[in-house]
Formats: structure tokens, sequence, C-alpha cells
């Protein structure tokens, strides 16, 4: 199996990478790329930077990634409630892709965390809403709230609570492709 891993964020400190990058140890047996929205940038999405100069390869060089995968972890930030800009445009460029779903009927292990106490819960909600419209089937979602206080470096997550919560999570996942 074929796994892509990515933060939705261009953060070089994102913690929402080091979820991600977690998530990902759990899938040691499979294929696991780990992307990073740095290597993907571009404009910012204008119909006439489209009708002028086109869909900027960066955005078919993603969805590219994505039709070779399996199953996408993606761990998103919340920026004022929504997206990150970064992110947003990423999926802006991609759904400009003559006859593509965003995510292209790919499964999904949906994440999110932040230093607060909903752990991105707002995000969440707008991706659980909508990212089946944009061709992800979401097989699980996890909040991993106060992350500094959650997660440690070298470790993963450390509340235990929230630890057993995640186990059992990916293992729901991992039953879908059993």
């Amino acid at each position: 199996m074929k796994i892509l891993a990515f933060a939705g964020s261009n953060s070089t400190v994102s913690i929402n990478k080091k979820l991600v990058t977690f998530a990902s140890t759990f899938f040691s047996e499979n294929e696991v790329e780990i992307l990073d929205l740095n290597d993907y940038e571009m404009p910012i999405y204008k119909r006439e930077i489209e009708l002028e100069a086109g869909i900027p390869q960066s955005a078919k060089d993603f969805a590219a990634k994505i039709d070779a995968s399996d199953l996408i972890l993606l761990s998103t930030p919340e920026n004022n409630g929504n997206f990150p800009a970064v992110f947003k445009n990423l999926m802006d460029w991609m759904s400009r892709i003559k006859g593509r779903k965003i995510f292209g009927e790919k499964s999904m292990f949906l994440m999110a965390t932040s230093d607060g106490a909903r752990g991105g819960a707002s995000v969440l909600e707008i991706a659980q809403k909508r990212f089946p419209f944009d061709g992800a089937q979401v097989l699980e979602v996890f909040s991993l709230p106060k992350f500094r206080e959650s997660f440690e470096e070298g470790k993963g997550i450390i509340d235990e609570e929230k630890k057993a919560e995640f186990e059992e999570k990916v293992a729901v996942v991992k039953t879908h492709f059993a």
C-alpha cells in the first residue's frame, strides 16, 4: 500500500507536520511518502493567471502524488477557524484540473492539532463536511489538543487517553485495507 502524508502547512516548525510524521510511523510496513507544501509553491489562485499561464505544474505534481497513493494521512492546522491559505490555495488550483476531484477518491485519515484546548476542532468540522465532495473518503478523524502538553519529540503522543484514542483510529484505518 502506498501512503501519502502531509500537513496542510508551510511552517518549517509545523506541529501538524510533527503529528502526521508520527502517524506515518504506524504504517511503516507500507511505502510512505511525506510531502512538504514548501516544495509545491505556486501563485495565489486567480482566474486571470489560469487563463494566461494555465494550472501550475506544482498543482499537477501534487495531484499526481495523490493519484499514486492508496491512503492520505493529512494533519491540517487551523488558522482563524479555517484552513491555512497555503493549503486552501493548493486545493483551489487542484480543483481546476479538468475532471478532477481534489483528493481523487482516496481514503483519508484526517487529523489536526493545536496548542489550544480544541485541537483544531473548527477546521476538522469544515474538512469533514467538505472533503467528501472533494473526493476524499474520510475513514477516521483525530484531534490532538494542547500539543505541547500532549506530544513529545521522539515519543509522540504522551497523553495516555489521547494515545489510546489515536491507536484505535489507526487500527480502524488499517482494517479498511486488510
